[in-house]
């Protein structure tokens, strides 16, 4: 496969290992599927392996093969687009670390999806609407209302979901992101396409810890699982009283 040598220069600029890891065995092999990310360089998530090629303005095609097992899997390989026609995204800006001081102002030293707080070196800043779909913006992730922090579990839990969304595969609607759980936990009208709502709770603390282990002790009490009983006391509660959920807008 002949590259281009524009394409080769901005390969050559890459440094951040995992995308190096990728570009490099592509340049080595002409691809690399999700199997040999995984087995070969231990990358759990190897969708986020290529996303981070995608993210430094490199094009990656998607293509399937079949893995050791018999299934289909992933592959990829450089996406030589003619001269002139334009790229899905121009690279994502590093992040200063004014913007995260700012972020951290605004929501404080928490995940954002499961609320859970951690020192500010543990959060993570993400996109919203993915760099995919919204990455053609001017300079997108310069602005605090596109952004919000997470912890590393949960941004890996939202680029898998992402990964494998409709949206993602198709239309690329960046107004179809933005009502989405992954972009706004708080008021969302679905969870990847899927009519959904969706809550992520997290007990911390000695005495919230105590209140988490008695739930646990009374579900088990009555017979239920836990999910179920908090879903049905939460439901109670929601039908208790004279106040009422406003309908997301």
């Amino acid at each position: 496969m002949k590259i281009p040598s524009r394409i080769l220069a901005r390969i050559r600029k890459v440094k951040a290992k995992r995308p190096k890891t990728v570009l490099d065995h592509i340049l080595k092999h002409g691809q690399v599927t999700t199997q040999e990310l995984r087995d070969l360089y231990g990358y759990n998530h190897p969708p986020r392996a290529a996303r981070d090629v995608r993210e430094l303005g490199i094009e990656l095609e998607t293509f399937r093969v079949v893995g050791e097992d018999g299934r289909k899997i992933a592959g990829y390989r450089l996406a030589l687009l003619p001269a002139g026609r334009p790229r899905r995204g121009r690279g994502r800006h590093s992040f200063p670390k004014a913007l995260k001081d700012q972020l951290l102002a605004r929501d404080g030293p928490r995940c954002r999806i499961c609320s859970a707080e951690m020192p500010a070196r543990y959060l993570q800043i993400d996109h919203r609407v993915p760099y995919e779909v919204a990455g053609e913006e001017p300079h997108p992730e310069l602005r605090p209302s596109n952004l919000m922090l997470l912890c590393s579990s949960c941004n890996r839990a939202k680029s898998w979901s992402c990964e494998h969304c409709r949206n993602l595969k198709g239309p690329r609607s960046i107004r179809t992101c933005r009502r989405c759980y992954w972009a706004r936990p708080r008021r969302h009208h679905h969870v990847a396409m899927v009519p959904q709502r969706r809550l992520e709770l997290t007990w911390s603390g000695e005495d919230q810890i105590l209140a988490y282990e008695r739930l646990v002790e009374t579900a088990s009490r009555r017979g239920r699982e836990l999910q179920e009983f908090v879903l049905q006391a939460l439901a109670d509660i929601a039908t208790e009283g004279d106040w009422q959920v406003k309908p997301a807008a």
